[in-house]
């Protein structure tokens, strides 16, 4: 699962994302611009999914999308939330759909999201879905809720507390006042109306004290945590090993990482639609170039591990009862394998560079006329 988030401030577009998923036309309000990709091919299924509060007319998604954008009016808002999502190939189309289906909905649609879906798969052998989401939470009536709300830090008797503009209007009413800027003598200090009217203060600005950033939705901040998005990697990969037991096959999906699985391998990167098109044109694409290093560099590390294993193997089946087998400066056969193991090598582990000792004592243990730094002790 592949976690992105579609903003203004690295010039993307929510209405340019949903027609280029759904392989359609659609025109952005905002900003005047059509984005037209209805020469894209690979969609082979498409659904629009709204909570109940929602407008009904979201179920189009161009007006959905333009509703969103119409909300935000910075230049570097937040405008959606993407996931891209591998199928599996062992399921079929309508399993796919039925996959999805039940993620969506109850990971995201019933927690008030309107969720966006397409399904690709342009040559067959790369099945996956975009699913596109909402940021803004909904009130119960279907309009957008704030993202976050200016905090106005008003003070009472010497004690400073954070309001927004609703949470004021009843703490006005115990005492609490906002804070403006007044001018005394050279300096420029905060104070409550009161307080500088008693001493005569000059007002310099008429926008009261406040946190620099407001207070976020609540909903939004557990929708941007870091431990929701585990969470939805959870879910997802539960909802996938699910779909593959009841179609009885024995295939399984992890949402951890490789360190967190305790897997050396690296895993390779994404490469994205751009690089695989210049290789289809004969251009070779950094990020593909590098997977491919990545694999070799894999399957060196898997005929290593092999090859050490059966060394060890061998010693264990060999090895005579009195004795053991040294390297040239006194080390035993299983610390040749383990520096071996951790990419040291045989080449590296010569007389007099051992990385396990090099004293004259170590020394004489070996045999000098075995092959290589390996020699046996009878």
């Amino acid at each position: 699962m592949e976690a992105k988030v579609i903003s203004r401030g690295t010039g993307r577009s929510a209405v340019a994302a949903a027609a280029y998923m759904s392989c359609s036309r659609i025109y952005n309000d905002y900003d005047g611009v059509q984005h037209d990709y209805t020469r894209k091919q690979g969609l082979i299924w498409q659904q629009v999914f709204l909570p109940d509060m929602a407008p009904a007319e979201w179920a189009d998604r161009e007006i959905l999308w333009n509703a969103v954008e119409e909300a935000e009016k910075t230049k570097d808002s937040r405008l959606a939330r993407e996931f891209v999502v591998a199928l599996p190939v062992e399921l079929s189309r309508d399993e796919w759909i039925t996959l999805l289906t039940n993620f969506i909905q109850i990971n995201f649609v019933a927690d008030g999201m309107c969720a966006d879906v397409c399904i690709h798969d342009t040559d067959g052998h790369n099945p996956h879905a975009h699913i596109m989401l909402t940021v803004r939470p909904l009130t119960k009536d279907g309009k957008w809720q704030h993202k976050t709300e200016k905090e106005y830090l008003c003070i009472r008797d010497g004690e400073e507390r954070g309001f927004t503009a609703v949470e004021f209007k009843s703490a006005q009413s115990e005492g609490w006042e906002k804070q403006y800027q007044y001018k005394d003598g050279k300096k420029k200090v905060y104070m409550a109306p009161s307080a500088a009217e008693a001493q005569g203060l000059e007002r310099l600005s008429k926008y009261p004290k406040s946190t620099k950033y407001g207070r976020q939705n609540p909903i939004t901040a557990r929708w941007n945590n870091e431990e929701q998005l585990v969470l939805w990697r959870v879910a997802w990969a539960d909802t996938v090993n699910r779909c593959l037991d009841r179609s009885e096959h024995e295939e399984r999906v992890d949402h951890r990482s490789h360190a967190e699985r305790g897997l050396d391998e690296q895993p390779t990167i994404h490469e994205g639609v751009v690089a695989r098109a210049l290789e289809k044109k004969g251009i070779l694409s950094d990020r593909c170039e590098l997977n491919r290093q990545i694999k070799a560099d894999n399957a060196l590390l898997r005929e290593l591990k092999s090859l050490v294993k059966k060394l060890m193997d061998a010693v264990k089946n060999t090895e005579p009862a009195r004795g053991g087998i040294y390297c040239r400066t006194g080390c035993s056969i299983d610390t040749v394998l383990q520096t071996t193991a951790a990419g040291i090598g045989y080449g590296h582990h010569e007389t007099g560079s051992c990385p396990f000792g090099n004293s004259p004592q170590q020394r004489t243990q070996g045999n000098s006329a075995s092959p290589g730094c390996l020699s046996k002790e009878l």
